[in-house]
């Protein structure tokens, strides 16, 4: 009973990604070919968000739920791995046409066949996970 708090956020969430077709498949391709700026729209105004309760939070402005400071840790100064992790991110969204959570929604709305690629996404993060002490981090 406890986690439905999470669960209406969820589905409030998918709601409004919805309604706004950042889950579109055609939205994410247009995107990709630099012929629409929604969704670029979309992005900038998340990132605007984040930098500024970022801000915020190191600030100690904004405080948990219960109260508590916000804990921001320090930023790693290697950029390389930013690079070639966002690079493999990006080339999953652009051929999947879903990053990680519109494919949830995505298969809550009906399109089954998403289920393919969650498969895929759990076998490869628990790939990661067997893999992850002998990568450079």
């Amino acid at each position: 009973m406890k986690f439905i708090k999470f669960l209406l956020v969820g589905i409030f969430f998918g709601i409004v990604l919805t309604k706004s077709e950042a889950v579109s498949w055609y939205r994410i391709y247009e995107m990709f070919r630099f012929q629409s700026f929604h969704m670029y729209g979309i992005i900038g105004t998340a990132i605007a968000s984040g930098v500024l309760f970022l801000q915020l939070a190191k600030r100690g402005t904004i405080k948990s739920i219960k109260g508590a400071d916000i804990f921001v840790p320090k930023k790693d100064k290697s950029i390389a791995r930013y690079i070639i992790g966002g690079t493999i991110f990006g080339l999953g969204w652009a051929l999947v046409g879903a990053c990680p959570g519109p494919m949830y929604i995505l298969l809550g709305a009906g399109y089954y066949t998403i289920a393919i690629v969650i498969i895929a996404a759990i076998i490869g993060t628990f790939i990661y996970g067997v893999v992850k002490n002998k990568l450079p981090h």
